[in-house]
C-alpha cells in the first residue's frame, strides 16, 4: 500500500531533469512516480521514514530509473537504513554512472560497523571522479572511519584539506563549514588543542604540527562525507 500523496501535489514540482528521466513510463505512472519523489523531497529533513515510504512507493513503480533509486538510497541513508541505502546507492550507480554518492556509500559502511571497508571504498579509483565538494565528503566520512577503528591522529592528517583555511568559492563554503567542524571534532578526539575561529570561520594562529604554536602567537584552540 503506498503512503497518500497531498492533492496540492503534482509532480510538475519536480526537476526537470528528472521528469525527463521518467519519461519512459506511461503518463499516469509517471505522474504518481514524480509526486512520490516530490514527496521524498519535502520530507526528507524533517521525517525521513515517511520520505523513504514515499521512495519505496515510488521505487516499486519504476525501479530502472536511476533518479528514483537515487532517491530512495538517499532515504534511506536519511532513515537509518544504512543496508537498503547501501544495495540503492550501488544500483543507481550501475544505472547512472555517476559516483556522486561515493561519501554516503562509505558513510553507509561505517554505519553497518565495517570502518574498513569505508575505508576501502574511499582508496578505490572512484574516488577519482568526485568533484571538490565531493572529495571534502569523502575526507570527512575517511576520518570517521579511521575513529572508529580507534585511530584519531590519522583522522585528524586525514581532514588537512587546503579548504580548511582560507576563502572558497561560494558553491564550497557549506564544504568548508563541515569540514572544520569534523576538523575540530577530530582535534578534541586526538586530546589535541581546537582552534579559535573567528568570522567566517577562519582559524586563528597556526598551529605547528606538534600542536604548538609559533613562539610570539597566542595559545591556540585551533582545527566535513557522505
Amino acid at each position: 500500500m503506498e503512503p497518500p500523496l497531498p492533492e496540492d501535489v503534482t509532480g510538475k514540482e519536480l526537476d526537470a531533469d528528472v521528469r525527463r528521466d521518467l519519461s519512459g513510463l506511461s503518463g499516469e505512472n509517471a505522474t504518481a512516480v514524480a509526486r512520490h519523489l516530490v514527496q521524498v523531497a519535502r520530507l526528507l529533513d524533517d521525517d525521513p521514514a515517511l520520505a523513504l515510504e514515499h521512495a519505496r512507493a515510488a521505487q516499486r513503480r519504476a525501479g530502472r530509473v536511476g533518479a528514483v533509486r537515487e532517491a530512495t538510497g538517499l532515504a534511506a541513508y536519511r532513515a537509518g537504513e544504512y543496508e537498503e541505502a547501501l544495495r540503492e546507492l550501488r544500483t543507481a550507480r550501475r544505472i547512472t554512472g555517476s559516483q556522486e554518492h561515493l561519501p554516503l556509500m562509505a558513510d553507509c559502511e561505517r554505519g553497518l560497523g565495517r570502518p574498513e571497508r569505508a575505508l576501502d571504498a574511499a582508496a578505490g579509483p572512484a574516488a577519482d571522479a568526485l568533484d571538490r565538494a565531493g572529495r571534502i565528503e569523502l575526507a570527512i566520512v575517511v576520518a570517521g572511519a579511521r575513529r572508529d577503528l580507534g585511530q584519531a591522529d590519522a583522522a585528524v592528517l586525514e581532514l588537512r584539506l587546503p579548504e580548511l583555511t582560507g576563502s572558497v568559492p561560494p558553491g564550497l563554503r557549506e564544504s568548508q563549514a563541515r569540514l572544520q567542524e569534523a576538523y575540530d571534532d577530530a582535534l578534541a578526539a586526538a586530546g589535541r588543542p581546537v582552534p579559535r575561529r573567528g568570522r567566517g570561520g577562519a582559524a586563528g594562529p597556526q598551529v605547528a604540527e606538534g600542536g604548538v604554536a609559533d613562539e610570539d602567537d597566542d595559545v591556540l584552540l585551533w582545527e566535513e562525507e557522505a
